[in-house]
């Protein structure tokens, strides 16, 4: 494609800087697990360290921090791990992506307090309008629900299904799991045990109940308790 038309994806490793120019199609496609044509994707055949000063890369420090200088290697590292700039039209089509998702959260685990029954999908929408609310299309659902929710409540009435889970950890995971609940969910007993190990019980949003378990097993490999105490 011509290269005034592609955008920049691009890659800090150890404190070096890595660029490559791409279709912005294609490689949003190649991001979100889609094979692609190589040749169409990229641009030119060449990894910059300042793309637009033309300052290329070496095959040292590709090496160095890539384990290759194999352009298709680096630059599917590159893509994938890396933040690739947006077209107006793909960040248009994100964000409406994001915000259907959020609405179809809120829809599922949300009620109204007074009739206990969900509020449908389009209230939600007219309500989010009228509070304006920025949404981020790189910010997980579960998370920016929460944000949405707080602002919502100001002009719809909302009840969030919520869990209470019992979680205990060692000593040597304690910290980074205790830090991920107080941010996802609130902490309402917080203990830290003789040995160093913590227990706590939280309070969550049931429909993030299991993205929570999951990510505390990923923080944690699988060395982790956790216990569904009540439904609230």
């Amino acid at each position: 494609m011509p290269k005034e038309k592609s955008v920049v994806a691009r890659l800090s490793v150890h404190g070096e800087h890595f660029e490559i120019l791409v279709d912005p199609d294609l490689a949003w496609e190649f991001k979100n697990g889609k094979d692609v044509n190589f040749k169409d994707l990229l641009v030119s055949e060449i990894v910059y360290k300042d793309a637009r000063k033309g300052e290329k890369a070496s095959d040292e420090s590709l090496v160095k921090n890539f384990g290759t200088a194999d352009i298709k290697a680096v630059a599917s590292a590159i893509i994938k791990k890396g933040e690739l700039q947006l077209t107006t039209e793909q960040r248009r089509q994100m964000v409406e992506n994001k915000r259907k998702q959020i609405v179809a959260f809120i829809a599922r685990n949300c009620v109204d307090p007074q009739t206990g029954t969900p509020h449908p999908p389009l209230r939600i929408e007219n309500a989010m309008d009228n509070v304006r609310i920025n949404i981020d299309p790189f910010k997980p659902v579960e998370e920016q629900a929460q944000e949405v929710i707080k602002a919502l409540r100001t002009t719809l009435p909302l009840k969030i299904s919520q869990v209470s889970m019992m979680v205990q950890v060692g000593k040597e995971n304690a910290g980074k799991v205790k830090n991920y609940l107080t941010k996802t969910g609130n902490v309402v007993k917080s203990d830290w045990l003789s040995d160093g190990s913590w227990k706590g019980e939280v309070v969550v949003p049931a429909g993030m109940q299991q993205m929570i378990i999951d990510r505390l097993n990923e923080l944690t490999r699988g060395n982790i308790e956790v216990n569904i105490i009540k439904k609230i």
